[in-house]
């Protein structure tokens, strides 16, 4: 299980092109807690992982899913729209706000 969380982690890492110390930002995590949970290989508490989920913008279920990866719903999306939610993800939060805003009002949509 413990090697499934911390590969897990790195996977998500990788697809964002994140660093720890971005999911630490991201998770409103303590950069040293995440970091101790990749070096020393350890599972994260309950709440620490849903923390984590919620830095990846991604549910618990979505985390332990292994049948399809979250980026490759080719059956549901053009690669135009892949490309841009994996452009997002790469986003900080702010950056996301200004994004959801900016494509508010492309669209022509009131918040």
């Amino acid at each position: 299980m413990e090697n499934y969380v911390i590969n897990r982690m790195n996977e998500l890492l990788k697809e964002r092109n994140w660093t720890i110390y971005r999911l630490a930002k991201e998770s409103d995590i303590a950069y040293s807690s995440l970091n101790n949970i990749f070096v020393r290989r350890t599972i994260p508490s309950v709440l620490t992982l849903e923390k984590i989920c919620n830095g990846f913008q991604i549910t618990l279920s979505e985390f332990f899913e292994t049948t399809t990866p979250i980026l490759q719903t080719e059956d549901m999306l053009t690669s135009d729209e892949r490309e841009i939610i994996g452009i997002y993800r790469t986003l900080c939060k702010s950056d996301k706000k200004l994004f959801h805003a900016y494509l508010q009002g492309l669209a022509k949509l009131t918040p």
